[in-house]
Order: C-alpha cells, then structure tokens, then sequence
C-alpha cells in the first residue's frame, strides 16, 4: 500500500474487527475474508455512509449531480 493511498474502514460484525483498508484493495481484500472467514457471505464490509460518500464524490466528479 502507498502510504498516500486512501484508506477505507471495513467492519465486521461478527469477527467483531475493523481495520483500515487501502481504496484500491478494498473490494479485493472484503471478498477474500469473506470467502475465507464467512464461507462466501457477505458479512465483512464498508461502512454505508462511507459508501455513501465516496458515491457522491465519484459522481460529482463525473459531473454527474449538475
């Protein structure tokens, strides 16, 4: 990871964790522990008003909220 890179925090409820997770490797990294820890389901992930966010940034951005 750069140490520039944004980071992302990523929950999970049930292994009760939070960690930091690099923009680029977070869609990546929540689908492996999931697959590894949660036998594919989807528990581990991206806090929703982070989601939410780094949505309307993109698609302001893209100009796409004129």
């Amino acid at each position: 990871m750069n140490d520039d890179e944004p980071t992302v925090p990523v929950r999970c409820p049930e292994c009760e964790t939070e960690t930091e997770i690099a923009l680029s490797a977070v869609g990546e990294r929540v689908d492996a522990h999931n697959e590894q820890m949660h036998d594919g389901r989807e528990i581990a992930h991206v806090d929703p008003a982070v989601k939410e966010h780094l949505a309307d940034l993109v698609a302001e951005d893209l100009g796409l909220l004129e």
